[in-house]
C-alpha cells in the first residue's frame, strides 16, 4: 500500500499543467471597480478555517486505508452530490455555464495538484508543519495579484505578508539544509493554491459561485479516479472510512463556498492572509489529538500571524472609508 501511494504521489507531481488552457481575459479597465466588503469576507473565511482544518483531521483518519488521489475522488463525488442537489433545490442549476470552461479546468488542475500534494503531505510530517508551509500561499498571493489580478500592492499588505512570513518561520523553524518530501509537497501545495486563489478571483468576476463549484467538484471527481486508477487498485470506503470521507466531502464544498464568496467581497491580498489563523488552531489540534510537540515558538508564531492579519483588516477598512 504504502509502495501504491508513493507511486501515485510521485505520477501526480510530474504531470503538466499545459499552457493551452487559457481563461479569458479579465474585464475591460471600463468595468466599475467592485466594492469592497471586508468583514462580510472575514465572516465568510471563518467557514473556510473550519473546513480545512476539519479537512485535514479526516484526511489522516484515512491515510492508512486511502491515497490521495482515492481521497480527493470520493471527496469530489460527495461535493458533486451536494452541489447538484443544492442547485436543483434552488433552481440555480441554470446558472451553470461552460462559456468559461478553460478557465475552469486551468483553476482545477492546478487545485487538484496542490491538494493531493496537501493530502500527502499530512501523512509525512506534523500537521502544523503542514499548515506552515502552506502558509507561504497568502505571500505569493499578496505579490502576484497586482501582476494577474491589477490589485493595488501596498506597504500595509507587504507588512502583513512579511509578519506572516515571520511568524511561519517561528512555527515551523524548517531545516533547509535536509529537506524530506513531505516539506517539498507541502512547500508545492503552496504554490499552487495561490495559483488557485488567483485564478478563482479572476472567475468570480462575472462567474457565478455555483458554477464554479459544480465544475470544480466535476473535473477534480475525474481527474481523481483517473489518476487513483493508474495502479490498478482502488480501495473502495469502508466502513471505517466512509464516515472520515463524507467530512472531507462536505468540508470541500464549505471551505470552497466559503473562500469563495469571499473573494467576491474583498480582493485576494486581503481574503487570504486571513486563512493563517488556521495555524495555530491545528497546532492545538495537533498536541490534543495526536500528541504532536506543541513549544512556545507556536504561539510566539501564532500571535505575530494575528498581528499581520489585523494590519491588513486595519488597512483594507481604512482604505475602504477613504474611497
Amino acid at each position: 500500500m504504502c509502495q501504491s501511494r508513493a507511486t501515485k504521489a510521485r505520477i501526480h507531481e510530474t504531470c503538466p499543467v499545459t499552457d493551452s488552457v487559457t481563461d479569458p481575459a479579465p474585464p475591460s479597465a471600463s468595468t466599475p471597480p467592485e466594492t469592497s466588503q471586508p468583514l462580510g469576507a472575514a465572516l465568510w473565511m471563518t467557514g473556510a478555517v473550519a473546513s480545512f482544518t476539519a479537512m485535514a483531521i479526516a484526511g489522516r483518519q484515512v491515510s492508512a486505508v486511502h491515497d490521495s488521489f482515492e481521497i480527493m475522488t470520493a471527496r469530489s463525488a460527495i461535493g458533486f452530490g451536494l452541489v447538484v442537489g443544492y442547485g436543483l433545490i434552488s433552481g440555480r442549476l441554470r446558472e451553470v455555464s461552460s462559456a468559461r470552461l478553460g478557465g475552469h479546468a486551468l483553476r482545477n488542475v492546478v487545485h487538484f495538484t496542490g491538494q493531493n500534494l496537501w493530502f500527502w503531505a499530512l501523512t509525512m510530517i506534523p500537521l502544523a508543519q503542514v499548515f506552515a508551509l502552506e502558509f507561504t500561499s497568502p505571500i505569493w498571493v499578496i505579490l502576484l495579484s497586482p501582476l494577474v489580478l491589477g490589485e493595488r500592492l501596498t506597504g500595509t499588505k507587504l507588512l502583513s505578508a512579511g509578519l506572516g512570513f515571520l511568524g511561519i518561520l517561528l512555527v515551523a523553524r524548517p531545516d533547509f539544509a535536509a529537506l524530506d518530501p513531505g516539506v517539498l509537497a507541502a512547500a508545492a501545495a503552496a504554490v499552487c493554491f495561490a495559483a488557485t486563489s488567483i485564478l478563482t478571483k479572476r472567475l468570480t468576476k462575472g462567474e457565478p459561485i455555483i458554477g464554479i463549484l459544480f465544475w470544480l467538484t466535476l473535473m477534480q471527481f475525474f481527474l481523481g479516479l483517473g489518476m487513483a486508477a493508474l495502479d490498478g487498485t482502488v480501495h473502495l470506503p469502508t466502513a471505517a472510512t466512509l464516515p472520515w470521507l463524507l467530512l472531507i466531502g462536505c468540508a470541500g464544498v464549505l471551505a470552497h463556498l466559503s473562500l469563495t464568496s469571499a473573494l467576491k467581497l474583498a480582493p485576494a491580498s486581503f481574503v487570504v492572509p486571513l486563512d493563517f489563523v488556521r495555524l495555530p488552531l491545528i497546532a492545538a489540534v495537533g498536541a490534543l489529538v495526536y500528541n504532536e510537540p506543541l513549544d512556545p515558538f507556536v504561539l510566539i508564531g501564532g500571535t505575530v500571524i494575528f498581528a499581520g492579519i489585523w494590519l491588513n483588516i486595519r488597512g483594507e477598512l481604512r482604505s475602504r472609508r477613504n474611497t
